[in-house]
């Protein structure tokens, strides 16, 4: 009997073990170690970043493709117009949808600061894709496995959505801000909804005027928007300075693409372009000579760096290897003082933090509304926010009435030493009065743009290209060294996983869009 309880005992010992080691295993089986929950805040880190990195950053690929500067060195790069397949952004989507859901597990009403800034990201990566390849999944999209073929919307729809997303982010913003909310997270604003409605809006009109060739469309109601925006500043607050505007502020961890770490032969594979110096030196504008060095050639030749004829840049359909021969170079291996300005290396590679990078910058609202008015949108002055936005732009750059101090590298080495500092004088009443400056009526949709494209130097992502695109100012540079048959490409194409998973939809599109071709020459709607 003794026994028989014993190994009963021990019967119930083993069965309390293995529901014991059961219980256990369910439990690793969770990974206690990953977050049930990832904070609203944290996604919206992850989704600002992408704002930055996705779009074009400050000497990057998309900047040749503005024509700021050129690569004279084709074993890393060249000045072809290969844009490729557009960034696929449905990623960051998701994530703002995921954003908005875990804002609603904090127990935040439906509207909230996360669901607002959710309504301006939509806004921004759907205009971002759309601009670059046409049509595009939106109203079916980002479901999941509910829908993972979605159908494309035309491009008409797409920006008709987009103002709206706009609209009602401004209006949340307004709401929520006269109730004192914020949001955590944020690295632009420190969660300031006001500060954030007036960069919506600053977007909205950017987006108005990308809808210029559109603007007798009555559905869309370009004018009408312009109009109400314009002659509502309680409704629609604007941007008001350089130091309002969205703008990424680089840092020792997050470096400025151009810096100590990358100085040397990289400063001299790449020259600057003509379409941006020559525009600069003509008006003989200081920002030339912030942004740019002297030709190597013409100081030897005995010019002066204050010498506006000093700055020279190579266009970008030239060919490379003449580029290169022009530029100094030998082989790639060495240097010689060439034809071309190089950046100005001591303003871009002397620290980790270079300049900020506009996002959505105020100088651009100003050319915006100028063009706006000029347009005949609304009634109002396009001649003073014309000079708004130039006034601006030289702001930045810290030029400044009477005498600034310029700086420039001597042979190329980073050391105080080999700094050359020169001054130049700059009036903006005498700048202002060269006809290939003043505003006048006849030219100013070409003044505005051009005057813009220079402000968009080195942020913006590829607003420069897309305002050549849409008006053709400045003229860019075309030839050999665009490829392309010497063209410069109107569109990227669609995503290749597009072709393979979404074959059917994708198919409809490029036949109704491209009469079935995916064609980086093809004009899209928004251009037609």
């Amino acid at each position: 009997m003794k026994i028989k309880n014993i190994i009963l005992g021990m019967l119930s010992f083993s069965v309390i073990a293995l529901s014991s080691c059961e219980k256990t295993f369910d439990q690793l089986e969770k990974d206690s170690n990953r977050a049930v929950q990832v904070p609203a805040s944290l996604v919206l880190q992850s989704i600002e970043l992408n704002v930055m990195n996705d779009n074009g950053r400050p000497f990057s690929g998309e900047m040749r493709y503005n024509q700021f500067y050129c690569s004279n060195y084709n074993y890393y790069a060249n000045n072809e117009y290969n844009l490729g397949q557009m960034p696929n952004q449905y990623t960051t989507l998701k994530n703002v949808v995921k954003m908005e859901e875990e804002a609603k597990k904090l127990g935040l009403a439906d509207v909230n600061g996360y669901s607002a800034l959710g309504k301006f990201f939509r806004a921004y990566f759907f205009d971002q894709m759309s601009k670059r390849v046409g049509d595009l999944p939106m109203t079916e999209a980002l479901k999941g496995i509910q829908n993972t073929a979605p159908k494309y919307d035309s491009q008409k729809v797409i920006y008709t959505q987009i103002l709206k997303w706009l609209d009602d982010a401004n209006s949340d913003m307004t709401a929520l801000a006269a109730k004192g909310e914020t949001i955590s997270g944020d690295f632009y604003f420190n969660g300031d909804l006001k500060k954030w409605q007036k960069v919506v809006n600053a977007y909205r009109l950017r987006v108005l005027i990308t809808l210029s060739k559109k603007d007798a469309d009555a559905e869309l109601g370009v004018k009408a928007k312009f109009a109400e925006m314009l002659g509502n500043p309680t409704k629609y607050p604007m941007l008001g300075s350089n130091a309002e505007s969205l703008q990424f502020v680089w840092n020792n961890f997050n470096k400025y693409p151009s810096n100590p770490d990358n100085f040397g032969f990289d400063a001299t594979r790449q020259n600057m372009a003509s379409t941006y110096v020559g525009f600069l030196s003509k008006t003989q504008d200081p920002r030339v000579m912030a942004t740019c060095e002297p030709a190597g050639a013409d100081l030897k030749a005995g010019k002066l760096a204050s010498d506006f004829t000093a700055y020279r840049g190579a266009g970008s359909g030239d060919n490379i290897d003449d580029m290169a021969r022009n530029a100094g170079l030998s082989n790639g291996a060495g240097f010689a003082p060439g034809i071309y300005s190089f950046q100005n290396r001591s303003r871009y590679y002397q620290t980790y933090t270079g300049e900020n990078t506009f996002l959505v910058g105020y100088p651009e609202l100003c050319f915006n509304i100028a063009e706006g008015y000029a347009r005949g949108w609304a009634t109002g002055s396009a001649e003073d926010w014309y000079i708004k936005g130039i006034k601006a732009s030289q702001s930045f750059y810290g030029i400044a009435e009477g005498a600034n101090t310029m700086t420039y590298s001597k042979s190329g080495a980073r050391d105080a030493a080999d700094l050359v500092k020169y001054s130049v004088n700059f009036n903006f009443n005498t700048f202002y009065e060269q006809s290939s400056v003043k505003y006048d009526a006849a030219t100013g949709i070409e003044k505005i743009v051009s005057q813009k494209y220079a402000a968009f130097f080195m942020n913006s992502g590829m607003e420069a290209y897309f305002n050549w695109r849409r008006t053709g100012f400045p003229a860019f540079s075309s030839g050999v060294g665009n490829g392309n048959s010497n063209r410069i490409a109107l569109r990227w194409i669609y995503p290749a996983t597009e072709r393979t998973a979404n074959s059917t939809n994708y198919t409809a599109a490029i036949t109704s869009q491209y009469a079935g071709k995916d064609d980086i020459n093809d004009q899209m709607w928004l251009i037609k």
